[in-house]
């Protein structure tokens, strides 16, 4: 179920500015927002974990070579 809040101008203004198209909703806005805040899952701190030990071992590649292997 649906529901209307009241908010300033002033939150308004900075809820858009934090869009990261013209069309997404507020309500994705907010969730975004929320989700920062959230604390990571179990499978995520794993994944990162991985990805980090993977990054010690040389496995990873900066990112202007990427951007050079792209074409960038």
């Amino acid at each position: 179920m649906a529901t209307t809040i009241q908010i300033s101008e002033k939150l308004k203004e900075k809820l858009n500015s934090r869009k990261l198209y013209d069309s997404e909703s507020y309500e994705d806005v907010l969730w975004d927002i929320l989700e920062d805040s959230m604390e990571l899952s179990e499978e995520t701190k794993r994944e990162i974990a991985q990805a980090q030990k993977e990054l010690s071992e040389g496995k990873g590649k900066a990112l202007r070579q990427v951007r050079k292997e792209l074409g960038l």
